[in-house]
């Protein structure tokens, strides 16, 4: 199982939120590429990047340090928040990231992001699907869509997507667990996708589950900036 870091960036600082509520803000570090490095210099070689400035504004804003990153570490970074536009895929790509999360996107413009999936391919495009009980929330995860969860990746698996990040953001900052069952449920609909665990990691103890249910991979953010879980721990588990 891939165990990928996450930085989420507001203002220029490696933030956390609890629940999507950007009231609820705590500020770790104030500089988004001394933390990247530090996974780095761990042994990680993933990096879940998300420009919370982007998902709220509706446009990337975040460019500059999604750059520093990609060009001061060999992480593989996968990027999201506020890639709307073609040309904001472009750029991101060019700003160094290997793949791109396409979340409000998808849910809003499903025409637009299929036309991603076909140019760019489905080892370079990520569904997010970030849900509340069982409806998939775009803007930041500030609105709500009246699209189910099970139709939103029955709908897309059908036209080829292969990495799936699904976000409980019932369970995001929370250091309660991740929903294993809703993982459990989705492995068993689409078995051939990578579906990807992000909200709730608390402890290696999640991760090995996790990994034993066959996902393909997990995020964990808060967890290490409250250290919960060490980079050292990552790191081992990685090998």
């Amino acid at each position: 199982m891939v165990i990928i870091p996450a930085i989420d960036i507001i203002n220029g600082k490696c933030v956390r939120l609890i629940k999507g509520d950007y009231e609820r803000k705590q500020i770790y570090h104030e500089d988004p590429v001394v933390v990247a490095k530090s996974f780095e210099e761990a042994g990680i070689n993933r990096l879940h990047l998300v420009d919370l400035d982007g998902a709220r504004a509706k446009n990337v804003i975040n460019l500059s340090i999604l750059k520093e990153i990609a060009s001061q570490t060999s992480l593989r970074v996968d990027f999201g928040g506020g890639v709307k536009t073609r040309t904001d895929l472009v750029n991101v790509f060019n700003h160094g990231a290997a793949q791109v999360i396409g979340g409000s996107i998808a849910a809003t413009d499903q025409s637009q992001f299929i036309s991603w999936l076909s140019e760019f391919g489905s080892d370079r495009i990520i569904l997010g699907a970030d849900t509340l009980n069982g409806q998939i929330m775009v803007s930041g995860w500030q609105k709500a869509t009246k699209l189910g969860l099970e139709e939103f990746l029955d709908f897309y698996v059908e036209k080829g997507i292969k990495y799936v990040i699904c976000t409980d953001i019932s369970k995001d900052g929370m250091m309660l667990g991740p929903s294993f069952a809703l993982y459990e449920k989705i492995l068993k609909r689409h078995s051939g996708i990578h579906l990807i665990a992000s909200g709730g990691v608390t402890r290696i103890s999640d991760l090995e589950k996790l990994r034993d249910m066959g996902i393909h991979g997990a995020i964990t953010g808060k967890a290490i900036y409250e250290g919960m879980i060490t980079l050292d721990q990552l790191a081992l588990f990685s090998c």
